[in-house]
């Protein structure tokens, strides 16, 4: 992994999020909003994206910063069954995930506390997870995005906020450019897709291997 990209979280910024998800849990429980979406029928649209990847029946998905794992409800009620393991570093979204898919496997953490060799599962795929503000330029993003196309036998799908709509975001969330971080994944494979035409304020790539 380049040199200049973050591999790791401080303890301060992991502290952060923590208290910012159970701020928002006690003021939204389980719904979108607790996750800074606008709505469900926003993040169903976004997990629709992830998931047209590839995800097929029997499939093993991680997914990257799965909150109250409601992808794997997703996938299952419209799609077809997986394996799913989530991983997130909130053990107050991870306890309600527990109670609402009591056979999910939930790991607390992020990406880089996962003790997992490459290739470990068929999909790996992330939304919203990266939109914490972190003042690094993407360092951090990037490097996720690597370890995640690192555990993926077959692929990689994420989402992120789009830097050109200019939109100022009450939660102060982070913005991304598109190019910048089509340009990164096309240096880990060149089996990429941007997709950025099913909302005005998000993209997603998919990572082929």
């Amino acid at each position: 992994m380049p040199e200049d990209i973050q591999p790791r979280l401080s303890d301060e910024q992991r502290q952060r999020i923590v208290d910012r998800h159970r701020d928002s849990l006690t003021r939204f429980g389980h719904a979108p909003a607790a996750l800074y979406w606008s709505s469900r029928k926003v993040q169903e649209l976004r997990f629709r994206m992830l998931c047209d990847i590839g995800v097929s029946p029997g499939d093993s998905v991680l997914d990257v910063g799965c909150g109250f794992a409601d992808l794997k409800g997703w996938i299952e009620r419209w799609r077809c069954p997986v394996r799913y393991t989530g991983i997130d570093l909130s053990p107050d979204l991870l306890e309600v995930a527990a109670r609402e898919y009591p056979d999910a496997r939930l790991v607390r953490g992020d990406i880089f506390d996962l003790s997992a060799q490459p290739e470990s599962y068929d999909w790996v795929v992330l939304s919203g997870a990266l939109s914490e503000p972190l003042s690094d330029e993407g360092r951090y993003a990037k490097a996720v995005i690597a370890r995640m196309f690192q555990l993926a036998r077959k692929g990689a799908a994420f989402n992120l906020l789009d830097v050109r709509t200019r939109i100022l975001f009450s939660f102060g969330l982070q913005q991304f450019d598109p190019a910048d971080m089509l340009a990164h994944c096309r240096s880990l494979t060149l089996h990429c897709q941007l997709h950025d035409d099913y909302l005005d304020n998000d993209f997603t790539i998919w990572m082929y291997k």
